[in-house]
């Protein structure tokens, strides 16, 4: 579990990259919810942290090709991308965003709080 920010310097529907153990993850923001998914594209080792959030999605979309992942699932909606990308616990706790390098089962409902 590694505390990787404050909740308050992520801006609603933003991402950013962040190191957790060694391996790059893009948190996003969305209202009061915080999610972690792995930070490269699946298709095209992209940053995906540098992609658009779509808030009433709940995705984020790759800056390269367009391919947008599932913040809750790390599932690809759209094309070229056809294989997810992992999701990792994040919550937020006195006021810090904490993620665990773990990785969350792909069929959970909710990697947030």
């Amino acid at each position: 579990m590694s505390a990787v920010c404050s909740f308050d310097e992520l801006d609603d529907g933003t991402a950013r990259q962040v190191d957790v153990d060694g391996v790059a993850v893009a948190v996003v923001r969305i209202g009061d919810e915080v999610f972690a998914i792995e930070d490269t594209c699946s298709h095209a080792s992209v940053s995906l942290s540098e992609g658009e959030v779509w808030c009433d999605e709940y995705e984020l979309e790759c800056p390269k090709h367009g391919s947008a992942f599932s913040l809750r699932t790390g599932e690809p909606s759209t094309l070229p991308a056809t294989q997810p990308v992992d999701v990792f616990d994040a919550s937020v706790i006195d006021g810090q965003v904490v993620v665990t390098a773990k990785t969350v089962d792909a069929d959970r409902e909710g990697a947030s709080s």
